[in-house]
């Protein structure tokens, strides 16, 4: 039973990547779009986690805002399927119709110190267009993964991820491989935005809510004085394309103290990116349940 169900899941992820690879890509993009919101209605407990959230993160908005923030997320996720799709069909040559690159100079600067970059990003706009773009315009990375149970699935989707020359790394197996391609100078992708279970976490505030954060990112950056650079990808309007903003690298907190650094260094990676969602709140993924995880005694928020 187990074994037809993965079938049907692979049958179903190969056949939609494949009908949206080969329609053009305004109209994959489209595509993408009304499926987005079909799923989303048919799924009350995303409606409800975007609500809820977004009352947090704003809680003087009308519901009004509300609802035309998460119309724009909803977009921006099926955009990102048929910009998924098409990507067998960016190359080197043409990636600059569809993504542009600002700032690109602070991503060039945290290389030049040679010990290694971590690419500090989140779940915005169509995300995994990102590390992709990135990689045509000459810089391949590493990005940490959380595999899909589904291994066919999984295969699939890595598959695509790893086209234009990104490696993917493992998430439970990654510190040893992170520290290796640092050392030699390379890049990690590292999401950061999302809820993490206590033993992986420190709590920082993300809206000024206390949220479970990875604490990952800091001790890395700690220990081997790797470049935090972050690099977020936004839809623009006004060009029709997409614009990958690198910001300058984040200067740490060194106290002596690591645990006291990690903490302090965790926030301000989290100030940067809670000031992108600000500065972009329809493109961000509001149905995470970014604040499950709650501190030991504290009473659950959804």
């Amino acid at each position: 039973m187990l074994a037809m169900r993965e079938s049907l899941e692979y049958a179903g992820a190969w056949v939609g990547v494949k009908l949206l690879g080969i329609l053009p890509r305004s109209v994959a993009r489209f595509v993408g779009a009304q499926f987005a919101f079909i799923a989303y209605a048919l799924r009350p407990p995303l409606r409800q986690a975007a609500m809820f959230n977004l009352k947090l993160a704003f809680p003087d908005w009308t519901e009004a805002q509300r609802r035309e923030t998460v119309r724009g997320m909803i977009r921006q996720i099926g955009w990102m399927a048929g910009e998924f799709s098409q990507f067998p069909k960016y190359t080197a040559q043409n990636i600059a119709r569809i993504v542009l690159v600002d700032g690109s100079e602070n991503f060039d600067a945290a290389r030049q110190r040679g010990k290694g970059v971590l690419f500090l990003t989140g779940h915005m706009s169509a995300w995994e267009l990102a590390p992709f773009a990135h990689a045509l315009y000459g810089h391949p990375l590493h990005f940490l993964v959380r595999p899909v149970a589904n291994r066919r699935v999984d295969a699939l989707i890595n598959k695509y991820r790893c086209l234009s020359g990104n490696q993917p790394i493992e998430k439970n197996r990654s510190a040893r491989a992170i520290l290796k391609i640092l050392n030699e100078g390379g890049t990690v992708g590292i999401l950061a935005d999302h809820n993490t279970d206590l033993e992986e976490s420190v709590f920082v505030d993300f809206f000024g809510v206390s949220a479970s954060t990875t604490s990952g990112l800091a001790r890395i950056a700690l220990r081997t004085d790797a470049a935090v650079v972050p690099g977020f990808l936004c839809w623009d309007s006004t060009t029709r394309k997409y614009r990958l903003q690198f910001g300058p690298a984040v200067e740490l907190v060194r106290s002596g103290d690591e645990d006291v650094d990690v903490v302090a260094n965790t926030g301000r990676f989290t100030r940067v990116i809670e000031d992108y969602v600000r500065a972009h709140p329809d493109q961000w993924l509001w149905v995470h349940r970014r604040w499950k995880t709650r501190p030991p005694g504290d009473a659950p928020i959804y």
